[in-house]
């Protein structure tokens, strides 16, 4: 048997099989037990994904074969009657009361006809959020899963739909189930007549597809990135995109579309980049151009000004700051307030060849890296005497003043264990997250500031990861969290998806349950942003890692 879970998610896993093992209070299950349940746990979900695939394609006939001749469910409760507005620009549908005991037949009806009424569907997700294991010949299964779908209504109206439900199964074989029973608890049908966003890229000269991971012309594992500045000072942004074995730099032609100039502008191909930062680190007017990378950092001076031509020069090593770092992304900002602009480097590690030293509370990262501008285009790499070098697992940072003394604080989200946020004193940084109630373990990728409330003090949203199965594991380990060991706490922060920390006047409240929770997936970057102009900011959260239809992390 394949065990899915301990090789997908090492993090939750190994420290449940631990705490299962050792102290009194957890769950009274061996790490065997715990093991076997969510081996077939996640086969069970295996089976629900492949489900969840025939109503994408709309194949009844597909769908038909994971019911058992004896199934019973319920119906998609959907009423009839105008959709009610809930915000600006959404709709929520009626909903009624399921009704059940349908036949297998007609359960297939059912799911005919609602899916009928889409001109199109364009992603439906089943997940397991605890099951109930019984022995035997077949093994069986009951289950709570929960769902959604969306796709487009017959006028073309994006419909979403999400909710929850139980499931009971016997297992035919490794990775194939057999449904006895499909039922709809809940029920979230929602509507949007509005289109907020649309897929312009290719109209708009920017489309750039690359083959699937691991096959050729893709074989490098590493995360890329997109800045925007308007290198040509014509008024309009323009967008740098950093990738496997070329760089992009879109000019804006200011008519809604771009031309690509990496070439023309020697910044096609480089060494290894990861993350763009533009910043004028020679004060001469134009955005210039810092690349984070796997190996010696590059810098490149914009020689628009003053020559009037869009080329950059690589400049790294008269700037000094050909530093070596396992560079995922790089920020910006004045932190000794002398008038010039600085550059952080967040260090990560080679993953695959090291792994972290705790799945939870890792420090063999590499060091961060603090250039200071020396304001003559030169650079002081002086991240040990700033107090900044952090050797954790360094993703993403965030320069803002939250300490309120007017100077440019630092948090930090790192992978594998707890986030750092440090405090500008004038001449170093000091670690402050317990003094400001900032601490955040989990899988931390990406950090954002906004004023999310409006009150006018700076709020923090980390991007870490959600993991159903993870939290299925702490379940069996911890039935009750209150009470438990601190353990427990930090496994259940670590399934449980992004934090966001409430500004509340020197100090934050982590209020992500009270307004969550947050849980996007395996999640990156992301952050503040007023996706429908009503002065409020919202909330962006990308997500994903290795596309396909395998589903090896519920």
């Amino acid at each position: 048997m394949t065990r899915t879970p301990l090789s997908t998610w090492p993090t939750i896993l190994g420290v449940a099989l631990c705490a299962a093992a050792g102290p009194a209070g957890a769950a009274n299950l061996g790490a065997d037990e715990i093991e076997r349940i969510e081996d077939l746990t996640e086969d069970l979900a295996n089976s629900l994904h492949d489900l969840s695939f025939t109503i994408l394609e709309r194949d009844l006939d597909a769908f038909a074969r994971f019911f058992a001749d004896d199934a019973t469910g319920t119906d998609i409760p959907v009423a009839p009657g105008p959709p009610v507005p809930t915000l600006r620009w959404i709709e929520e549908r009626p909903v009624r009361e399921p009704r059940s005991g349908l036949s297998r037949d007609e359960l297939i009806d059912v799911w005919g006809d609602h899916l009928a009424g889409y001109e199109s569907v364009e992603d439906v997700r089943i997940k397991v959020k605890h099951a109930d294991v019984t022995d035997g010949d077949p093994v069986r299964a009951d289950a709570d899963i929960k769902f959604f779908w969306l796709g487009r209504d017959l006028e073309g109206h994006r419909e979403w739909v999400k909710g929850t439900g139980r499931v009971s199964a016997e297992r035919i074989e490794e990775g194939r189930w057999a449904l006895h029973r499909f039922e709809i608890t809940e029920l979230h049908p929602k509507l949007s007549r509005v289109d907020l966003f649309s897929e312009v890229s290719l109209p708009a000269g920017t489309a750039h597809s690359v083959p699937a991971w691991g096959e050729p012309g893709h074989e490098v594992f590493i995360a890329h990135g997109v800045a925007t500045a308007d290198v040509d000072l014509d008024g309009f942004l323009d967008v740098f995109v950093s990738g496997n074995f070329q760089n992009f730099l879109y000019r804006n032609r200011g008519d809604g579309t771009f031309e690509n100039r990496a070439e023309e502008a020697l910044v096609a191909v480089t060494p290894l980049a990861t993350a763009p930062l533009f910043l004028d680190y020679d004060a001469d007017g134009d955005p210039d151009l810092f690349l984070a990378s796997l190996g010696p950092q590059m810098l490149f001076e914009n020689r628009w000004i003053p020559d009037g031509q869009l080329i950059f020069d690589e400049v790294a090593e008269p700037a000094g700051v050909a530093h070596r770092a396992e560079g995922y992304s790089a920020l910006a900002s004045d932190v000794n307030l002398d008038g010039h602009p600085d550059i952080y480097v967040c260090s990560y590690n080679k993953y695959g060849e090291v792994l972290p030293n705790s799945w939870s509370d890792a420090t063999n990262g590499t060091p961060n890296l603090l250039f200071l501008n020396r304001g003559d285009g030169t650079f002081e790499e002086a991240a040990q005497e700033w107090g900044c070098s952090d050797s954790r697992w360094t993703y993403a940072g965030h320069f803002g003043d939250l300490s309120g003394d007017g100077r440019p604080d630092l948090y930090l989200a790192n992978d594998f264990g707890k986030n750092s946020f440090l405090v500008n004193d004038g001449d170093h940084f000091r670690h402050a997250a317990g003094e400001f109630g900032l601490h955040d373990t989990g899988n931390g990728m990406g950090v954002s500031l906004g004023d999310y409330n409006n009150d006018g003090r700076l709020d923090v949203h980390v991007t870490n990861m959600s993991s159903t199965a993870g939290n299925r594991i702490i379940r069996m380990v911890f039935p009750e969290l209150e009470g438990s060991p601190e353990h427990a706490r930090i496994m259940k922060k670590i399934a449980a998806g992004n934090t966001l920390f409430e500004n509340i006047g020197g100090h934050f409240e982590d209020v992500s349950e009270k307004l969550g929770p947050f849980s996007s997936g395996w999640a990156f970057g992301g952050g503040f942003v007023d996706f429908d102009n009503d002065g409020w900011e919202d909330l962006h959260s990308p997500n994903g890692f290795i596309s396909g239809k395998g589903l090896k992390d519920t």
